[in-house]
């Protein structure tokens, strides 16, 4: 049991690590002037590439599904929360931006209550609470000016997010992981390419690597937290992925030399435990509320 979670830890931190990255990219990607929609684009038509290898071997009859619908409401979901989380990364410190989106524990308990009828754990709202001071901290609503409503869009991501896996929830009866994820990928790369004739731009050589990195590296995330919640129980996993809000403040301040203020600091730690206490009451649900697909 414990050789199973320092397993499950080592990926589900490895995982952290790659998110990390991929944020790092998605930011020195927008100070080159590449538009949100055009990594938005990349992140999801990469990952779709990603993909195809399992649709060849799987073929077609894999992706046959009666929940249409489901997916649709998924997809859709999760890509508003990349549009606002790749919008915080470029104008936000990484880890303030990381952290919104990874807020998503905090409203998934009440989102799933309002949508499938599940009663939230004696916990969540205290711990909710806890997270929405934390998050006012870094927000600083009419204080901050703009900074403020770019944190507000940050934190959209996160209720985005948690918005997407409540929808998984109502699909996972009868649809595997990988199924959700290329349709996901499939819908997130055709809509992101609507807006491209108006914000097309030919990147150089070294922008078309960092966007090559960002679909890479947030794929790679993604697979290795999968094999982390296969290795151990999602309760003990889930606590790990929070070290990518590490990263990302440590990446921040290396290559930016971002520091928080006091109150955003205060604010950050506020939220981490708040996500934690919320991930603890319910091993059920934890899987999908820790690791946000971004």
């Amino acid at each position: 049991m414990h050789q199973n979670l320092r397993r499950g830890a080592s990926y589900a931190i490895a995982s952290a690590a790659a998110l990390a990255v991929s944020a790092t990219c998605i930011k020195a990607a927008a100070q080159y002037g590449v538009p949100n929609s055009l990594a938005v684009f990349f992140r999801s038509s990469i990952g779709l590439t990603l993909l195809l290898p399992w649709v060849l071997r799987r073929g077609f009859s894999g992706l046959r599904t009666k929940k249409l619908g489901g997916h649709l409401w998924r997809a859709l979901f999760g890509l508003l929360s990349m549009y606002c989380y790749f919008y915080a990364i470029a104008r936000l410190s990484l880890a303030e931006a990381v952290l919104l989106t990874y807020s998503m524990p905090l409203y998934v308990p009440f989102i799933a209550w309002a949508w499938l009828g599940e009663r939230p754990a004696p916990g969540s709202l205290p711990s909710a609470l806890i997270g929405l001071i934390g998050i006012t901290l870094i927000v600083k609503p009419g204080v901050a000016g703009f900074a403020s409503l770019t944190a507000l869009i940050g934190a959209i991501s996160g209720f985005a997010a948690a918005m997407a896996m409540v929808s998984i929830r109502r699909i996972t009866d009868t649809e595997p992981a990988t199924r959700i994820v290329f349709y996901f990928m499939l819908t997130a790369t055709a809509v992101s390419a609507l807006p491209l004739p108006w914000f097309w731009q030919t990147p150089p050589v070294s922008v078309w690597l960092l966007l090559l990195a960002i679909g890479a590296s947030a794929t790679l995330g993604q697979l290795f937290v999968t094999r982390a919640y296969a290795a151990a129980p999602a309760a003990q996993i889930g606590p790990f992925t929070y070290s990518s809000v590490v990263f990302a403040g440590l990446l921040g301040w290396m290559l930016w030399d971002e520091k928080p203020d006091a109150l955003s600091l205060f604010g950050i730690g506020l939220v981490l435990c708040s996500c934690l206490l919320a991930i603890k009451p319910s091993r059920r649900v934890a899987a999908v509320q820790a690791a946000p697909e971004i």
